[in-house]
């Protein structure tokens, strides 16, 4: 196929105000400008801390403009290729896929082409779905087409990140597939399986995860609401978004903008992990200076790194970590989501990740930059908390660490619900108690 010869634009909305363009030039260059009455809108504000509210004489360009909305996509590009067979998008590229699936992104961003509006945005409108229909739905999640075959009524839904997922709207007690400009609710999670090369057995990931963020929420941290669910025989983690408001008349729902910290600092998906180029702790901590809740957001912020450490959930990168994005590009923390702990595939034999290979998606910073999860100790920390700016709360954050560890483990473990897979909850909860000795 030659090279499109013609600019291609498509126009970004926010809850049915028109905020700006994104083209891609004749030559396959990103461009993307605010439009005019949206930078004399009460309710502006940057779509990201990357690209500052400007002139629309004066576009951004290049890699700024395509790796912000390439961190929209998912991140897998089995995931993109089977989205690509699914509706039968002419590419994978980042611009024709979100032409097709960017209506539903996280935070508040709605993508039509040039010659559509979002329609009917002050109301909620969905199709509502039997047991069997979510679970077919379930089901080809995780499939391609046949040639040929496309459900035209499937909802085109773009979610970041690499685990198979899709997205409904809850209204009135029932789950729909939205329509016109209502946008999801809740997120399915569906069983990540056999991963990596060693093919560990994550097919108890949702329920993992569900602990993980039981965990971080009972030690104070404010997390994504997640609920474990079963439609026939799916079992899946089904998450409300926080990037979703109901209106004040109940009549509409309210798409929230936020970004994460690869979307901030114009990072490439390919690049999430700090070992990559991504950011890590001390730029994340640097960025949340500017919060407008910058003692609280950095000290929660630090305390869920050295829970993640304790979880030895080792997946914490920078598109796991978001802010709000608020009028004049005023931002906070967003709740904490996507935790997963490696303890219940931790081991020596087949199938199994060896502790000494375990490691953190950031760095614990000291005379050099450590990875290795199980040579993390509580100096690290302190010398990490140094670099960070944070040097004067470290020690009382640690002590309250070591004081909540046994009552949470102790909380938790009393409220697993009835047959809650004891391989999950036995190495996550002893594991957390094991990491905490560590601390002392």
């Amino acid at each position: 196929m030659g090279r499109r010869s013609k600019t291609r634009q498509l126009n970004i909305w926010m809850n049915g105000v028109l905020v700006g363009n994104w083209t891609i030039t004749a030559q396959g260059k990103h461009e993307f400008r605010y439009d005019e009455n949206w930078l004399a809108h009460e309710l502006s504000r940057p779509v990201s801390l990357s690209m500052p509210l400007q002139s629309p004489d004066v576009p951004y360009k290049g890699e700024i403009v395509e790796s912000w909305f390439d961190n929209l996509l998912p991140d897998s590009d089995a995931i993109r290729k089977r989205i690509q067979a699914r509706f039968g998008i002419a590419s994978s590229s980042v611009f024709d896929l979100l032409s097709e699936i960017g209506r539903d992104c996280a935070g508040a961003i709605h993508i039509l082409p040039p010659d559509q509006k979002p329609e009917n945005i002050h109301s909620i409108e969905g199709r509502s779905l039997s047991e069997s229909e979510i679970a077919n739905r379930l089901r080809a999640v995780v499939t391609s087409p046949a040639l040929g075959h496309r459900n035209e009524d499937e909802f085109r839904i773009s979610i970041a990140g690499a685990q198979e997922k899709t997205a409904f709207l809850l209204h009135k007690g029932k789950w729909h597939i939205p329509a016109n400009a209502t946008p999801s609710t809740h997120i399915f999670k569906l069983p990540l399986g056999r991963v990596g090369a060693a093919q560990m057995d994550l097919s108890a990931s949702i329920e993992n995860e569900w602990l993980c963020l039981q965990i971080l929420e009972a030690f104070g941290l404010e997390t994504a609401k997640s609920e474990l669910m079963k439609f026939e025989d799916q079992r899946v983690l089904v998450v409300e978004r926080f990037d979703r408001m109901l209106a004040e008349n109940s009549k509409w729902w309210i798409r929230i903008l936020q970004e994460d910290f690869c979307q901030i600092t114009a990072t490439p998906p390919g690049h999430k992990y700090e070992a990559d180029g991504g950011p890590g702790m001390e730029t994340i901590m640097s960025t949340l200076m500017g919060s407008l809740n910058a003692q609280e957001d950095r000290r929660k912020f630090f305390k869920a790194q050295i829970i993640s450490w304790m979880l030895c959930a080792i997946d914490g990168h920078a598109k796991n970590f978001s802010i709000f994005i608020k009028p004049q590009g005023r931002f906070t923390l967003t709740p904490f989501y996507d935790v997963i702990s490696a303890y219940p595939v931790l081991g020596h034999g087949k199938n199994q990740l060896a502790p000494e290979k375990a490691k953190m998606a950031m760095a614990v910073i000291a005379k050099n930059r450590h990875y290795h999860w199980d040579k993390i100790t509580k100096r690290h920390w302190e010398s990490t908390a140094q670099v960070c700016d944070f040097k004067y709360e470290i020690d009382a954050l640690v002590e309250e660490l070591v004081n909540q560890t046994p009552k949470v483990a102790n909380e938790i473990s009393k409220r697993l619900p009835e047959k809650f897979p004891a391989s999950v909850s036995e190495p996550i909860l002893k594991g957390l108690e094991s990491a905490c000795d560590k601390l002392f």
